[in-house]
């Protein structure tokens, strides 16, 4: 899919309007800043035609504004989650709401989710409505082992880090093929039985060469997040600060929208849940979709696009 025009840049990072992808736009619809994870590439919420979340809210009437992280280049691999949050995500935030005229919905998919909320708490002046969409929490709850066992991966990921100042895009397939080996195999199984020629079928081919098309992770973050959130559950303990600022969800007064996929082998809804229960009056969101198959798969529109547009459009 092309780009829409990119209305701010820093570093690597860009925001894309895709408002413009739907010429006379209704007024009255939500603009919104959507912050995907730093770890896999943002066109997932644009796969396709038929499968692009952020052009179905457009052709709605709303206007959102995706932060397009980009390829990390010296600069962003010296990045630590500070770094990150309070410094690029929040001028980018801070640009959406000179754009928009005014606050604005931040949006946040998977790790994104983690980051938006961080951002939302510290600058709840330029925050209308929070949404955390398949975003882990907990990441201690349910199978508290597994996310150890990822934690413990850290130390054979760090002579690629000294070398690449980052995690390169094979040790994070590594990690994310360690949360649940047996996946893949039958992903595959259920690939070889579908008509090659059919829609799942070339959905499913975009979606692989998406999930290869990785990015590298900065090594501050990749050790703050791996060591803080999977080995000691920071977030979850609410230990997790951002620029001195503990990370509470119980703070955040405003709308929310919580969606999380009950199918998820990335994001378990064990870990997603309890942020919904810690933020008053959000609206928590449970369909039976996958991690991925809630914003981009053939039933995205049921799972995910239809009620976060309904949503949006009740602010």
């Amino acid at each position: 899919m092309a780009d829409p025009p990119p209305l701010w840049a820093e570093g690597g990072s860009r925001l894309l309007d895709y408002g413009a992808t739907a010429p006379g736009r209704a007024a009255g619809g939500a603009t919104l800043l959507v912050v995907p994870s730093l770890v896999n590439r943002a066109y997932v919420l644009d796969l396709t035609e038929e499968a692009s979340f952020l052009r179905y809210l457009a052709a709605r009437g709303h206007r959102p504004l995706l932060l397009d992280w980009g390829w990390p280049g010296e600069a962003e691999r010296g990045f630590g989650l500070t770094d990150v949050i309070a410094g690029r995500l929040e001028r980018a935030l801070a640009a959406s709401a000179a754009i928009a005229g005014g606050p604005v919905v931040l949006a946040g998919y998977c790790m994104g989710g983690l980051l938006a909320l961080a951002a939302a708490l510290r600058r709840p002046e330029l925050v209308r409505g929070f949404a955390a969409l398949a975003t882990p929490w907990d990441f201690h709850a349910g199978d508290p082992d597994r996310a150890r066992t990822a934690a413990m991966l850290l130390p054979l990921l760090e002579p690629a880090m000294a070398f690449h100042d980052a995690v390169p895009v094979d040790g994070l397939q590594i990690l994310f093929t360690a949360l649940d080996p047996f996946g893949i195999a039958a992903k595959f199984r259920a690939f070889g039985r579908l008509a090659q020629d059919s829609a799942r079928a070339r959905l499913f081919v975009a979606l692989e060469d998406w999930l290869a098309d990785g990015v590298p992770l900065a090594a501050p973050v990749a050790r703050e997040c791996i060591g803080g959130w999977y080995g000691r559950n920071e977030p979850g303990r609410l230990a997790w600060s951002v620029a001195g600022m503990t990370v509470d969800p119980r703070a955040l007064a405003m709308p929310a929208f919580v969606a999380v996929p009950g199918r998820d082998r990335i994001v378990p809804p064990e870990s997603a849940r309890p942020l919904g229960g810690l933020i008053e009056g959000a609206v928590l969101h449970e369909p039976a979709a996958g991690h991925i198959g809630m914003v981009a798969g053939s039933g995205a529109e049921a799972a995910l696009w239809r009620p976060f547009a309904a949503w949006l459009a009740g602010l």
